[in-house]
């Protein structure tokens, strides 16, 4: 499966992890946005389940243990090269979720994690998406 100029969509799965007030963000470490800030989430494997995937994803790049509590948002993700053909094709689906075990440290394709509170996302290079998810996410909230 090619990431670049695929021949369909491709399924990222995202979380909003929070915990104490505070979301963890990723900063990429691969392209496509290597080195910008992004919510934790990778692509969903064949036979997989989204919630699985999610928890997966999470672990794998954060080793944060998360408890699901709902669906936020489903992105469609279009970029096209200065040709006009499609290079990255992204279905991204985000889902709200609580920390419930696990010390946040940067794995697998993530260059650095950080528990980052929303009012200063806008610090951060990130894509204006992700802030606006994450405000959406805050109705899961207790």
């Amino acid at each position: 499966m090619t990431r670049e100029y695929p021949a369909q969509p491709l399924v990222g799965l995202g979380a909003i992890v929070w915990k104490d007030g505070r979301v963890l963000m990723v900063r990429r470490g691969r392209p496509p946005g290597e080195g910008i800030w992004s919510l934790p989430g990778g692509l969903q494997q064949l036979g997989e389940t989204v919630a699985d995937g999610i928890r997966r994803e999470i672990a794998e790049e954060t080793g944060v243990e998360i408890e699901l509590l709902g669906l936020v948002e489903v992105i469609d993700s279009v970029r096209r090269d200065a040709g006009g053909d499609i290079q990255y094709h992204y279905t991204i689906i985000d889902y709200a979720a609580r920390w419930v075990a696990g010390e946040a440290v940067a794995g697998d394709d993530a260059a650095a994690v950080a528990w980052v509170a929303p009012d200063e996302l806008h610090r951060l290079e990130t894509w204006a998406e992700t802030i606006r998810v994450v405000e959406k996410s805050r109705v899961w909230l207790d």
